[in-house]
């Protein structure tokens, strides 16, 4: 049991110079993800097409579309980081899953066909926002104080 799970929220401290890297991930990685998941959120329990590979129950395409949507909006605003960075990674496993197992698409496509290089990026930074947090320029080191 998790005697204080604030503390969960608590960002790891960071100097002003690597906090501030950090919020460049958060910046550029949230808007990617809102722009991503906007037109999901928008039909969230049927945005993907009938001609998918894999057709995922309506409950599974809604926490996709909030994951992205709702974890971009996160990352920008570094509130709740290391839940939206779950939600992110695992959405981002799902989707290095169905690029490489099911489609069988390659690690980079030369000719600009669909890879799972994007996805398995934005997972390496779900891992990163996980492990480092949103640095102290964020409204988790505002609301929840850095840990000590």
């Amino acid at each position: 049991m998790i005697k204080n799970p604030k503390r969960l929220l608590e960002p790891v401290p960071h100097p002003a110079f690597q906090s501030a890297a950090l919020l460049l991930v958060r910046l550029i990685a949230g808007a990617a993800f809102v722009i991503h998941g906007w037109g999901k959120i928008q039909t969230p329990f049927s945005w993907m097409p009938p001609e998918a590979p894999v057709h995922l129950p309506g409950f599974f395409q809604f926490l996709a579309a909030l994951s992205e949507f709702g974890g971009g909006m996160a990352w920008i605003l570094g509130l709740l980081t290391p839940i939206a960075s779950f939600g992110i990674g695992f959405t981002m496993t799902v989707a290095v899953h169905m690029h490489l197992m099911v489609r069988h698409d390659p690690f980079v496509n030369l000719t600009g066909g669909l890879s799972y290089e994007p996805a398995l990026v934005y997972w390496g930074i779900a891992i990163l926002m996980m492990v480092l947090g949103p640095g102290k320029f964020s409204l988790d080191a505002k609301v929840f104080g850095e840990r000590k």
